[in-house]
């Protein structure tokens, strides 16, 4: 039976359109047996290695509070510090290894002062997550080692290089797809969908590499931060996954 790898592209609360798709590749037979992923998607990635459904991951993350002005930081390197988020993670992963998993599993996180992307693989499970979903600017970088670590996307945001010689067949999911719908932008949306060009070029060369490449359309339609919409993104991203049922059986048939 051949071996499928999943790669899960970061984007903060569009994370949630990974489990709508896999909710639908689920349902269609097809399951991974490797995951690599960064920022959101590492933390998708860490869930699901652990067993739970697309659709209990998509309640934890609407109701976690993952911010809380107690712990606003004021002139330091982030607007907040990730504390919270560990709660979190610790909260449904007590054992906080990745030993403990059930199948093996990636991270991606950057190393700011030098420019360079940092995998996790092994050890402690919530340093990798929250250094993988550090957002710059808005969360306070996780020192570890020699690194200054912080979002895995910002250099990496579809991590396929740790599983793809490992794996028969590969899938990548990619969750930043820049809405052409018209609207009102404002700063937040223009830095957005800057980052998001900026970063397609790199995307769409590893897209090529996969052997089955998802991408649900108008994704920044959905803010990074949009946790009131964590419903209609999964409801948006399994439709599309459905839509995608030919290409997704003849992946399967490969």
């Amino acid at each position: 039976m051949s071996k499928i790898g999943l790669v899960l592209s970061g984007g903060g609360t569009r994370c949630i359109a990974h489990l709508g798709i896999i909710k639908a590749l689920n349902e269609l037979g097809i399951k991974a047996d490797i995951i690599s992923g960064t920022s959101g998607g590492a933390a998708v990635g860490a869930f699901l290695t652990k067993g739970y459904s697309p659709e209990k991951i998509t309640e934890i993350i609407k109701n976690g509070k993952l911010f809380d002005f107690k712990h606003f930081l004021f002139g330091k390197a982030g607007l907040f510090n990730m504390s919270l988020f560990e709660e979190l993670i610790l909260e449904h992963f007590p054992e906080n290894t990745f030993e403990s998993l059930s199948m093996p599993f990636y991270v991606a996180a950057t190393d700011i002062m030098n420019g360079e992307v940092v995998y996790f693989w092994s050890g402690k499970l919530s340093t990798a997550i929250i250094a993988s979903s550090c957002i710059p600017v808005v969360f306070e970088p996780i020192a570890f080692r020699d690194y200054l670590l912080v979002d895995g996307g910002v250099l990496n945001n579809l991590p396929i290089e740790p599983i793809k010689d490992q794996c028969d067949k590969l899938i990548g999911i990619h969750v930043n797809s820049v809405s052409t719908r018209k609207k009102d932008l404002h700063m937040k949306d223009m830095l957005d969908r800057s980052f998001h060009f900026a970063l397609r070029s790199s995307v769409m060369q590893k897209a090529h590499l996969c052997d089955l490449f998802l991408e649900p359309p108008h994704m920044t339609q959905y803010g990074m931060f949009d946790f009131d919409k964590s419903e209609e993104i999964f409801e948006y991203a399994y439709k599309y996954a459905i839509e995608q049922k030919e290409r997704i059986l003849a992946f399967k048939a490969l």
